[in-house]
């Protein structure tokens, strides 16, 4: 039976103010619950510090504002309350939840006016690479739901209500057997996985498919970069299903897995398998270096005091 993580010890930042764990909750006539229109984001912290926060929280921000309505705080701020609630639970290494939401002031399919709510919650979510699984392959099954066109919804957003989608090809490729889910774009053409931007090496070329449809990923940009600095030319472009089983190596990458080897495709008609190969391997490696590389004992003493100081207050709201 899985844990419920409404019951447990801790502290979440909501609305400026950090409430014991048990007694963040909302109404059942938010907003938000009915109509699908929160805004969240994925982030972690490495040793004490937030990893490439600025591009997270920006999205943070831009989501909100494509679901028509503005976040009550500054990115600066945002910045602030994370590094307060990962403070006061005593937190290094930790899965970081921004969230927002229309409140309760209306459940009609407009609600212009509803009060937005920001909430920042935090826990230890262990990553496959720090339990030493970081070249475990997963298995991923060809979901018959795609992504939606641009044009018919906003998906350039980190929204909940286009998780839906993910959530119930995922559901179906659990049923199958498998980890997770491809997502194919509506010509056809392959989109991602349920929540992580999809990778291959072909030719020695790493390759992405253009997110059109769907989040330009920020771990994903992150690898991209960390592969030129290999000297491996990269590119994003339309990709067809047939070039993805023609490639050599496959992986995933996403906040939440970090980078995630891709071992086997498994269509209706039959499945394709790839290896663990070294391009992957030493990108793993990689990401691994660079993320350490921003952990709080790698930071001098001063900007470490600067670090605990700026958690203990956030815009008035003194942690306890």
């Amino acid at each position: 039976m899985l844990t419920s993580l409404d019951d447990r010890d801790g502290l979440i930042w909501l609305d400026g103010e950090l409430l014991p764990w048990r007694e963040a909750r909302l109404h059942v006539l938010t907003h938000a619950l009915h109509m699908g229109g929160a805004v969240f984001e994925g982030m972690r912290a490495y040793g004490g510090r937030v990893f490439l926060d600025a591009p997270h929280l920006e999205r943070f921000q831009r989501s909100a504002v494509l679901l028509d309505y503005r976040l009550p705080w500054s990115s600066d701020e945002l910045s602030q309350a994370i590094n307060a609630v990962l403070w006061a639970n005593q937190l290094d290494d930790a899965y970081i939840r921004p969230l927002a939401w229309r409140g309760t002031e209306s459940v009609s399919i407009a609600s212009p006016h509803a009060r937005i709510h920001v909430a920042i919650a935090a826990w230890d979510w262990p990553t496959a690479a720090s339990q030493g699984r970081a070249e475990e392959g997963i298995r991923l099954h060809l979901a018959h739901w795609r992504r939606p066109r641009p044009d018919t919804s906003p998906t350039e957003a980190k929204c909940s209500g286009l998780y839906m989608i993910g959530t119930l090809a995922r559901h179906a490729a659990t049923a199958a057997g498998c980890d997770d889910a491809l997502l194919l774009d509506s010509e056809g053409l392959v989109a991602e996985t349920t929540a992580t931007n999809l990778l291959m090496i072909r030719d020695g070329v790493l390759t992405s498919p253009l997110p059109t449809c769907f989040l330009d990923g920020i771990t994903k940009r992150h690898v991209m970069e960390l592969a030129r600095q290999r000297g491996l030319r990269v590119e994003e472009r339309a990709v067809t299903l047939e070039e993805l089983r023609r490639a050599s190596e496959v992986f995933t990458a996403g906040t939440s897995v970090e980078l995630q080897p891709v071992v086997a495709l498994v269509e209706r008609t039959g499945t394709t398998e790839w290896p663990v190969g070294p391009i992957t391997r030493q990108l793993i490696r990689d990401f691994r270096r660079s993320v350490t590389a921003t952990r709080q004992e790698d930071v001098a003493p001063r900007d470490r005091q600067q670090h605990m100081n700026a958690a203990h207050t956030v815009d008035g709201c003194t942690t306890p």
